[in-house]
């Protein structure tokens, strides 16, 4: 088989063994993928802070996708990382304390668990968990956002195949680490983690490129939607 920069080129005549095996190691290089991707990001960030992002529109990568892969890659050193499983694995942990994060590492080894069945897991584990009697209420509070931009935030959760919750959570965590990384003013803060986060999630769910985000969606006005934990 040849592989080039635009698709797989197969013999004729391919055993299904060979072909099977071939599809096993494409899936490992596409997992392996996210995580170099996410270690270069993180080198590029820790050395060249003043021009990694040339680099990266230099190598026509999405700078989104790769703030995620960078966040997760930070939050599972080369140590802790599983090769038994995959990175969306990890990357549903990522949001975790470290002693969580491996808890749940070892049950998903151990049991072989798909990342569906990790997911459901962590969901059943959090149903049955129950506040302690004299415990104080956390306080909640209730986000009010327009419909058609909650709708776009399900279709990517559901694009990456990744629990709704998990993934908001997830992306605010990643976009709030970088705004504090790169700190300016505060007023600047405020206005790169507003303008970039709308943008960013836009984007994301619709599969464009930031620049050709839906504007009229920054300036919707918004609807009270609840987003249930």
């Amino acid at each position: 088989m040849l592989t080039t920069r635009v698709g797989l080129q197969m013999p004729a005549a391919l055993a299904y063994d060979e072909w099977e095996r071939a599809g096993r190691q494409l899936a490992e290089v596409l997992d392996s993928s996210s995580w170099w991707l996410g270690d270069w990001l993180v080198y590029g960030k820790d050395h060249y802070a003043d021009r990694y992002q040339r680099g990266i529109r230099a190598a026509g990568l999405s700078y989104q996708t790769l703030r995620n892969y960078a966040w997760v890659s930070r939050r599972f050193g080369h140590t802790r990382r599983r090769p038994a499983l995959s990175f969306q694995h990890h990357a549903e942990l990522a949001s975790m304390p470290v002693e969580e994060q491996d808890r749940w590492l070892d049950r998903a080894e151990e049991g072989q668990w798909t990342t569906k069945q990790l997911r459901g897991a962590i969901r059943a584990a959090r149903q049955g968990e129950q506040q302690p009697p004299h415990a104080a209420a956390e306080p909640s509070r209730r986000l009010e956002v327009p419909g058609s931009r909650l709708q776009w935030w399900h279709k990517a959760a559901e694009q990456l195949g990744v629990d709704f919750e998990q993934w908001v959570m997830a992306t605010l965590d990643s976009a709030a680490a970088t705004a504090l990384e790169d700190l300016g003013t505060l007023e600047e803060q405020r206005e790169i983690c507003e303008l970039k986060a709308l943008k960013g999630l836009a984007a994301q769910a619709a599969g464009v490129g930031e620049d050709n985000a839906r504007p009229e969606l920054l300036a919707e006005r918004p609807r009270p939607v609840a987003i249930s934990a």
